[in-house]
């Protein structure tokens, strides 16, 4: 669950995910970034939703995207066979490629103890089980984001 308006813009969560997937203190590996609103004040964590239908996994070619039992939604990387469809499917940007990995990422929650989650300072990054109200009002975020924004990577 994400809280926007506690985010402070320290990108800790970057850092933190960076490490726990590859080692390194380097936001680009991070499979969560900080989007900055200079206009707006305003500094938001965007991952992976885990979608109760993803567009990236309808998109994949190959099968390579699946989700779960516990609604994780995960990317095979023996299967994929990096054609970015999902990269293009996804409607908030949140699988990207990795330039160390060079291959197709994106939030698996860290198999249930998301990393970001524990160290966020400001608790903008929550991970609760999912309930209906919060599965919507994180779709009433997704949607005003993309209206004040737009599609991520326009």
């Amino acid at each position: 669950m994400l809280a926007p308006d506690k985010c402070i813009g320290c990108r800790t969560c970057e850092i933190v995910c960076s490490f726990n997937k590859t080692k390194a203190f380097n936001p680009k590996t991070a499979r969560v970034s900080v989007l900055m609103y200079d206009e707006a004040a305003l500094s938001v964590p965007i991952m992976c939703l885990q979608c109760d239908d993803p567009a990236c996994m309808k998109v994949c070619p190959t099968g390579a995207i699946t989700k779960g039992a516990d609604g994780t939604v995960t990317i095979e990387d023996k299967r994929c066979i990096g054609c970015k469809l999902c990269v293009s499917a996804c409607p908030l940007g949140n699988i990207t490629v990795s330039p160390v990995e060079n291959r197709v990422v994106k939030c698996d929650l860290c198999n249930g103890e998301p990393q970001c989650a524990q160290y966020c300072p400001a608790g903008a990054i929550e991970f609760k089980e999912a309930a209906p109200s919060t599965i919507k009002r994180k779709q009433d975020i997704a949607e005003r984001f993309k209206e004040l924004f737009g599609e991520v990577g326009e």
